[in-house]
């Protein structure tokens, strides 16, 4: 059984762009630039936009964080972004989901210029992703693709069983693990809330990507031997043992499932790492395909 360790794959990643950063420094061009608008104060989603303006600084990106309040309006954010958009400074920038509720999210996604659009959500990036086109692939499906490639997972002719339909992970990983080349090539099942017999669609697959949300849901009597685990799913559980009172679990029985499997991501260190990594890749592109058009 090997770990997919997301965690080491992210820093290789990291190293290999702030390389690209520094010659572009010793050259005298523009670092690659990126912002972030955060809408609120919702505690992980400030945890996680710290982490990408760290994982800036660490690869020689500028970055920029745009913070709002909460009671922001719909046409308040919508203004914000047609700056951003208009700014030549800044090669790509997200929106930090999930917004308040009286925001429009696809209103929002729709309003950022595709050719900024880093976390890939935009319907242009999406529908040139489904057509196998040149485009940003969303950043933890992106991750994933990463993985399977650098511990070179065969994926050709194999059966991928996805758990979960969500924009963001379980309908592009149905897309790119059909695509025609590596990794990819593999029979999909796309499974959801609505499926039935899902342990014995499990039990046929050869990959399994799960972005559930409920912890430890994929059991080791659900799987085959020599299955392939990856795990999207991140869950705050109570843990009286731990310092900080919880723990942090993901969508599989790691201990039990691991046991039969030939490779899988752990939670923490696993997928989650590699999100953060493929948005500083994405920007690296935008600014490829910036100067290109030049």
């Amino acid at each position: 059984m090997t770990i997919l360790d997301g965690k080491k794959v992210s820093e290789d990643i990291k190293n290999e762009i702030a390389v690209e950063v520094q010659k572009m420094r010793d050259n005298g061009e523009k670092v690659p630039h990126l912002a972030a608008i955060i809408v609120g104060n919702d505690g992980a989603s400030l945890t996680y936009v710290g982490s990408k303006v760290k994982a800036c600084e660490r690869v020689g990106f500028e970055s920029t964080l745009v913070k709002m309040p909460s009671t922001t309006s719909e046409t308040e954010l919508l203004k914000k972004i047609k700056e951003l958009n208009q700014n030549d400074d800044i090669d790509g920038f997200i929106v930090q989901l999930p917004l308040p509720k009286q925001i429009d999210t696809q209103n929002v996604i729709n309003a950022i210029d595709p050719s900024k659009d880093v976390d890939g959500f935009h319907p242009e990036n999406f529908g040139k992703m489904a057509l196998d086109m040149s485009t940003f692939i969303p950043a933890t499906p992106f991750g994933i693709l990463e993985i399977l490639e650098r511990y070179n997972v065969p994926t050709d002719g194999k059966h991928t069983v996805i758990i979960g339909r969500s924009h963001i992970v379980g309908r592009p990983m149905s897309i790119l693990m059909g695509r025609n080349h590596f990794p990819g090539n593999s029979t999909v099942t796309l499974t959801h809330s609505h499926t039935k017999n899902i342990n014995q669609i499990t039990s046929q697959a050869d990959i399994i990507i799960t972005a559930l949300g409920v912890p430890n849901y994929l059991k080791a009597e659900m799987v085959k031997d020599d299955v392939v685990i990856i795990d999207v799913g991140i869950t705050r559980v109570a843990d009286e043992a731990s310092e900080k009172g919880y723990k942090i679990v993901g969508d599989v029985d790691f201990e039990n499932v691991s046991k039969k499997a030939s490779y899988i991501t752990p939670v923490p260190g696993g997928v989650g790492p590699m999100t953060i990594a493929m948005l500083l890749k994405n920007t690296l592109l935008a600014r490829e395909q910036k100067l290109m058009k030049k």
